[in-house]
């Protein structure tokens, strides 16, 4: 259905996209790049998604200008890692180097954002299958594979087959809270639900969980405008 400009102060561009699947019409800002979607469902006009975005429109640029502005990945850049700000030098040899508040990337400019984003995402993988087998054996359990994905909606996820899930820029947040959505996911692995009993094995495995779940919640979204294209 396209794009369409919602006029006022500033405009706003929203994409519409139809759905046979949808039961109401909705609004979805990207926490990645501040994409506003309106998603229509069948038997719905576009006149009448359109007004309801209008309806809608000073919601909009709240939201938006509340958004924090997107960082490049690039020299000079700042950016934590395991939550704690790192500020991006070119450095000499092969290898990623944390320093004190410096994070050295070796190379050109011109590859210095996927070398940065490949590492970041192995030492991901590394803590995130670490925590897994950990809370995994404390349960006496067993997963099948980790996936580390660029999700926008969700920081973790666990199949009905044992597959964890993960994305990969929990490795920018303070540790503990890559912890527990570790120790979430997993105890998924035994309740698959979000029951009394599943919260319980999740206290059991993270104590105080309350504290990194309340992070995610404030300060999730930030994590994603960090741009390594």
């Amino acid at each position: 259905m396209g794009q369409h400009l919602l006029p006022g102060n500033p405009p706003v561009t929203v994409t519409l996209r139809k759905s046979a699947r949808a039961r109401r019409i909705s609004l979805r800002v990207s926490g990645l790049d501040g994409q506003v979607t309106l998603t229509v469902p069948r038997g719905v006009t576009e006149a009448e998604a359109l007004g309801f975005a209008h309806t809608k429109a000073e919601w909009l640029r709240g939201h938006l200008a509340a958004r924090p502005d997107a960082v490049m990945v690039m020299p000079g850049a700042v950016l934590p890692i395991e939550g704690l700000a790192r500020r991006i030098v070119q450095g000499a040899g092969r290898q990623v180097v944390l320093g004190e508040g410096i994070a050295h990337v070796p190379g050109p400019e011109a590859v210095l954002a996927r070398r940065l984003e490949a590492w970041l995402r192995t030492q991901a993988r590394d803590r995130l299958a670490a925590a897994s087998d950990h809370y995994a054996a404390r349960l006496g359990l067993s997963f099948t594979r980790i996936t580390l994905r660029d999700t926008r909606s969700r920081w973790g996820s666990c199949s009905s087959k044992g597959a964890l899930s993960y994305s990969w820029r929990l490795i920018l947040a303070p540790p503990e809270v890559l912890d527990y959505v570790a120790a979430h996911e997993v105890a998924h692995l035994a309740e698959m639900n979000h029951s009394p009993a599943f919260w319980s094995l999740v206290a059991r495995l993270c104590p105080g969980y309350d504290a990194p779940r309340g992070w995610l919640r404030r300060e999730g979204a930030g994590l994603h405008r960090y741009r390594f294209d």
